[in-house]
């Protein structure tokens, strides 16, 4: 190609030399300049540089301090989490509301990351109306209940009351482990009642543990 666009060029310039009417040097001209231009494209083709290849950063892992101690308060509609935690802003707060839990976090306090997660609520709660609230010295966690009632506790809590009625097993052992349970949640009198019932039943005065105490309800 180069070749061939050499031989052209000589060609036009030796039509130049010998023409003698103005427009035709012009024309010839002109065409000579096109052909070197493209002469010199062909010689030296453009370099295409190829960007490098930007760096993402890692996102490091986000470390979190527990907020293991706060306190809390209720009545029939909601439960209120007090925490003890200053410089907290609004925006920074990530909030996970689940009907059977919470995962709260809160970034760039003072330098750090804390979170007050519980996996297990002892009951129900309706996510879309709990939320958090900053206060300059604390926050506060408010969990709206699923429904009215008081709570025991918040983390839910195996029922130690109920008796392990597995088919292969003694009832009277699933009795006897009630009972256990009953005398270690229960008050003074409870713990009377039932250390009689046990002192009897060893006596022989009774055949059955339970027999002439109440239903428990």
């Amino acid at each position: 190609m180069a070749e061939e666009l050499e031989l052209d060029l000589a060609e036009l310039r030796h039509l130049q030399n010998i023409a003698k009417r103005p427009r035709i040097v012009s024309l010839l001209s002109s065409e000579i300049r096109k052909l070197e231009k493209s002469s010199k494209d062909a010689v030296s083709p453009a370099i295409t540089q190829t960007p490098a290849p930007v760096k993402v950063p890692a996102t490091p892992a986000v470390n979190y301090v527990t907020l293991s101690s706060f306190s809390w308060d209720q009545d029939s509609d909601k439960i209120k989490i007090y925490a003890s935690l200053e410089g907290v802003e609004q925006e920074k707060v990530e909030t996970v509301f689940k009907p059977m839990s919470l995962d709260i976090k809160f970034h760039d306090v003072q330098g750090k990351n804390y979170r007050c997660a519980i996996p297990k609520l002892n009951k129900e709660i309706v996510p879309e109306k709990s939320k958090v609230v900053v206060k300059p010295t604390r926050v506060i966690i408010t969990l709206v209940k699923a429904s009215k009632g008081n709570w025991l506790d918040l983390h839910f809590k195996e029922d130690k009351l109920k008796p392990n009625m597995d088919k292969d097993r003694d009832p009277m052992a699933g009795i006897m482990d009630l009972m256990k349970n009953m005398y270690e949640e229960g008050d003074d009198e409870m713990k009377r009642t039932i250390a009689k019932a046990w002192t009897d039943a060893r006596s022989g005065k009774v055949a059955d543990p339970m027999k002439g105490y109440p239903p428990l309800s």
